[in-house]
Parts: C-alpha cells; structure tokens; sequence
C-alpha cells in the first residue's frame, strides 16, 4: 500500500510525498536495486539513456527518459548520494538527488532538458521481512505540457513505478 500526497507549487504542477511499503523487500535491496544504474536499464521501460560521468570530481548522471507522442523526451542530469545511517540502532538508507547544470553535458536537439529535480528517499525495515519506502518528489518536466497532465501522470506513474521497483528487487536478489 503506497500513499501519495501532492503539494501545489506556484507553479501549478505539485511536489509528492510517498509514504509506503514493500512486503518482500529487504531495505538494503531496495537501496541497492535504487543506485544500480545498469540494472535499472534492464527494468525500467522509460529509460532510454542513463549513465555516471564525472566531471570536476563529482559523480553526476545523466537521464534520458522516453516520453509518449507526440511529447518530446526529457533529460535529467543531477548528483545524488545515498547514506547509511543509525538512528538510535534503526538503519535507514537515505538516497539525496538534485539536479544540477554541467557545462561537459549541454543540452541535446529534440529533448527537453528538466532543470527543476529534487528528490530524498529514505527506506528502512518494517521490523518483519520487508521494507517502509518514504519520498518526496519534484521536477519541473518544461515545455508545452499542460500542469493536468503532469500531475495526472505523476499520480498513476509514481504507483505503477513503485510495482516496477518491487519486481526488479524480487529479480535483482535472482540475479545475486
């Protein structure tokens, strides 16, 4: 069961809180399955580019995301850190990312680059054998969307992810 909760922005497109679980997903597969770039290419059917580069010393991503038509596909580029932390002997896995301009990675012809992307994520046991998963997400996807749009595909896209999330942990702990 995952909650969502959107916030309105001046925008109008909103913010989201995510609050939930997943039963058979031990929190550090969870993070590790988050983080690993390459597996995430083999499960996530929207992503048509993603790789780490780093520039000046900093680890940064670059991501391009399919869009249906006749929509342009958008790019991300952003730093992200995950932790693991000990809180008063509770382990929570805490994953931080922003975007971020990179003169090395210019924006590309045909595809929109989303330069307002924020997200923290922390996940920690349920105490029996899975996981409690809590985000708070935005971006700005730019260009000519309709903020109805936006926010209707947020709201179906963040649950039909967070199933995507569940079924590549189960597959990534086969493939260990």
């Amino acid at each position: 069961l995952f909650l969502l909760f959107p916030f309105p922005q001046q925008s109008g497109l909103y913010e989201y809180k995510i609050f939930g679980g997943l039963a058979d997903v031990p929190p550090k597969l969870c993070a590790d399955v988050y983080m690993d770039l390459d597996f995430r290419k083999e499960w996530d059917q929207y992503v048509k580019e993603l790789y780490e580069e780093t520039y000046d010393g900093e680890k940064v991503i670059y991501w391009e995301v399919k869009y249906p038509f006749p929509l342009s596909n958008r790019d991300y580029v952003y730093i992200r850190e995950c932790r693991e932390m000990d809180v008063d002997g509770r382990k929570i896995w805490v994953v931080l990312a922003k975007s971020v301009a990179v003169p090395q990675c210019p924006e590309k012809p045909g595809i929109i680059r989303v330069k307002s992307y924020k997200q923290s994520l922390a996940i920690e046991s349920d105490g029996k054998a899975g996981c409690k998963v809590y985000m708070y997400y935005f971006d700005n996807p730019g260009g000519k969307i309709p903020s109805s749009l936006v926010n209707w595909a947020a709201k179906s896209g963040v649950p039909a992810f967070l199933k995507d999330i569940q079924k590549a942990c189960l597959n990534y702990s086969k493939k260990t």
